[in-house]
């Protein structure tokens, strides 16, 4: 039986969406696309019924194009893949590497290194329906577990940077997940190792010209290692339908996360160790989290508005750090998109625009004193840390611009403005006093809070390419530019003796060219990051690092017969481009490499469909050698792991399946590095296998 996950811990915020002001703006949000699509309705005396409802924006891939490199996982895909884990079913896109952590958490790498830090979340946009997961500068590092990849009708991935088209934030890339439309009556129940479960219900029925659907998921685990166990539920309602001249989608997104978490295993190569890879050493800590969305899609014609709220709460111990504080922040935020596309005989143009408002707040507190040294005592106190309140609005505006420059060669555009301002208010006392507004020892203790201040930023994002269409295949080149501005806890979550984080938006600037196949793709690249975010050796955040990536990227499938094969596989280097000496002592050298970047990554498979009813699909994971500390003093060996998965059609409505996971039963490490003098891992799960029945009504 799965235990019972500290609910009684989590404060409900279910209602509490905020002032008076922001709740009348809410409303006045929900409610005026609905009139307009009324109005429409009314002034409409013949509109025809539309059979297929296609909102154009759901899609970043659409707006995207082919210039550059994008990948989009079906919902078939995503169902035989069967993840209990995002990084399974991340894994074969080329570029990306998923770093999987404790129960659901993970950190997320796009031709770049896995980031970690206050701000590493920033690098790369997690969307739904082309609505990001959370507000501006208010992301979370574990984004993805607030979507529903499990049941979604697709995941797009876009590599390289798109803060051109999709904003801040889509720095290094970005994912999309789609929300299906299900028709019919559907349902799963699986089992696995560890009383691993999951059950999964989704249908959908027509109401006239309207079609509602709901996909619900429901799972658990108490862990392979000690105390890691978690519960998590996700939900989707949709409705599509035609009000007039409108095509209308609404989507409401609901995730619950309970889950205990742990912490890194220490000493060399301990991941092989029998007596500790399955130990956790923090079993105090865990991670609560919920969140709620609602999307509209509003397409009449040319013209497309998007409307969202979004509403999300954590509690997490930060048992990484001395003394481990509890933090809990939650956020209200709502916005809108709009699109209108003007399409004439040689050129496509999309312009918009989009604004965004947000409440959101942070409190840190730690209950207990320090253990450990004097300094750590004196320097890290028990109580009140950091209490603070953040209103931000952001506004954009964008264009997107495919010409033709002849018969096969076309030109691509896209340029993005964008400002956002935060209003920080400070709730504590300023400076790095104790919450009593004594002094610590060792010359201040080590969290400052900054007074309450207003802090703005304005961006811009260009691509320019072109895409030239060959007799077998697609020709392109393009340069981009991404940004991504510091986010609230950067800003304002310091530490030492810091009292103002005089920090610049992060910027890259990237080119690209590429030769695109039915049967296969390559990309080769060449990025630069500068202001680059992290915190120096005075544990100051500052915004003066640089970086470059340098790489190529193959995606291809071949069909024999009965046989699929297939391949994503990526080499690259990620170097520092600068000399600092980083928080922890760590020296980083301009032409280290980046600590937990990986030169080769790759993905191969091999499916056979050995009858009409009977298929299966063995599968290579492979994460190359990397260093794990940026002063390239540490490395880790990489691994290959090994998957099986295996599916019968019983009848046209059942279907069994089976997937053994690390089938050789590699001892690995899903994610390795080294701080403090000593190494220290995530352990990678032993051999597993799960067991499941899908029901899908004709």
């Amino acid at each position: 039986m799965v235990k019972v996950l500290r609910t009684t811990r989590r404060r409900h915020h279910c209602a509490a969406f905020g002032s008076v002001t922001s709740l009348y703006a809410l409303v006045c949000l929900l409610v005026a696309p609905h009139v307009l699509a009324q109005v429409a309705a009314e002034q409409t005396q013949n509109s025809q019924q539309i059979e297929e409802i296609v909102v154009r924006s759901s899609s970043i891939a659409q707006r995207l194009g082919d210039s550059g490199s994008s990948n989009v996982l079906t919902a078939e895909e995503i169902a035989d893949i069967g993840a209990s884990h995002v990084n399974e079913t991340l894994a074969r896109v080329p570029g990306v590497w998923v770093s999987r952590g404790s129960g659901q958490e993970h950190l997320t790498a796009i031709r770049s290194a896995v980031y970690t830090g206050a701000g590493a979340c920033g690098e790369f946009s997690f969307l739904e329906n082309g609505v990001p997961l959370r507000p501006a500068g208010f992301c979370n590092v574990n984004n993805l577990f607030e979507a529903n990849t499990e049941q979604a009708s697709a995941i797009e991935v876009w590599r390289g940077p798109a803060s051109a088209v999709l904003g801040g934030n889509a720095l290094h890339g970005a994912i999309n997940v789609v929300t299906p439309t299900p028709q019919g009556f559907g349902a799963a129940l699986e089992g696995g190792p560890y009383d691993y479960y999951r059950a999964q219900l989704w249908g959908g029925t027509e109401i006239g010209e309207q079609q509602v659907g709901f996909s619900l998921l429901q799972a658990g685990s108490n862990g392979y290692r000690d105390d890691t166990g978690y519960g998590q539920q996700k939900l989707h309602l949709t409705h599509t339908g035609v009000f007039g001249d409108w095509q209308v989608k609404n989507t409401i997104t609901a995730t619950l996360l309970n889950q205990e978490t742990g912490g890194f295993v220490g000493g060399e190569d301990a991941f092989e160790s029998d007596r500790l890879r399955d130990t956790n050493p923090n079993p105090e800590a865990y991670r609560d989290a919920w969140s709620l969305r609602w999307t509209g899609e509003y397409q009449r014609d040319a013209l497309t508005l998007k409307p969202y709220i979004r509403r999300s709460s954590m509690a997490f111990l930060q048992h990484f750090l001395p003394g481990q504080p509890l933090e809990e922040n939650q956020q209200t935020s709502f916005g809108e998109i709009i699109n209108y596309l003007i399409s004439k005989d040689n050129y496509d143009l999309e312009v918009g625009g989009q604004i965004e408002y947000m409440e959101g707040s942070l409190r840190e507190f730690q209950e207990g004193p320090t253990t450990g040294s004097a300094f750590l005592v004196a320097t890290r106190p028990p109580g009140l840390h950091y209490d603070y309140d953040v209103d931000s609005w952001m506004a954009a505006a964008f264009y997107n611009l495919t010409a033709g420059l002849g018969e096969r060669t076309s030109l691509i555009h896209s340029l993005r403005l964008e400002h956002i301002n935060y209003d920080y208010t400070n709730n504590h006392l300023v400076g790095n006093t104790r919450d009593d507004g004594t002094p610590c020892g060792f010359g201040g203790c080590l969290y400052t809070r900054p007074a309450s201040r207003d802090d703005s930023f304005t961006n811009v994002g260009v691509r320019l390419g072109f895409e030239t269409q060959l007799d077998h295949g697609l020709v392109y080149g393009v340069a981009n530019s991404g940004f991504r501005p510091p986010q609230i806890t950067e800003l304002y979550r310091l530490r030492g003796g810091q009292t103002v984080a005089d920090l610049d938006s992060e910027q890259l600037y990237g080119v690209e060219f590429g030769y695109k196949h039915e049967q296969f793709s390559v990309a080769v690249f060449h990025e630069q990051t500068t202001n680059l975010i992290l915190r120096d050796a005075d544990a100051f955040n500052i915004s003066d690092g640089k970086t470059e990536s340098t790489g190529i990227e193959f995606d291809g499938h071949w069909q024999l017969g009965r046989h699929l094969f297939a391949v994503a596989a990526t080499y690259a280097r990620h170097q520092y481009a600068f000399d600092r000496m980083a928080d922890g002592r760590e020296t980083i050298e301009d032409g280290n490499e980046i600590d937990t970047a990986p030169r080769w990554l790759g993905n191969l498979r091999w499916s056979t469909e050995l009858s009409a009813a009977l298929s299966q699909e063995l599968e290579l994971n492979y994460v190359g050698k990397h260093y794990v500390d940026a002063a390239n003093s540490a490395d880790y060996e990489g691994h290959a792991i090994v998957n099986w998965r295996v599916k019968w059609q019983l009848n046209s409505e059942v279907e069994l399946f089976a997937r053994v996971i690390n089938l050789l039963d590699e001892e690995y490490a899903d994610r390795a590095d080294f701080a403090f003098g000593s190494y220290r891992y995530f352990p990678g799960m032993p051999r597993q296998l799960y067991l499941g029945v899908r029901y899908q009504a004709d």
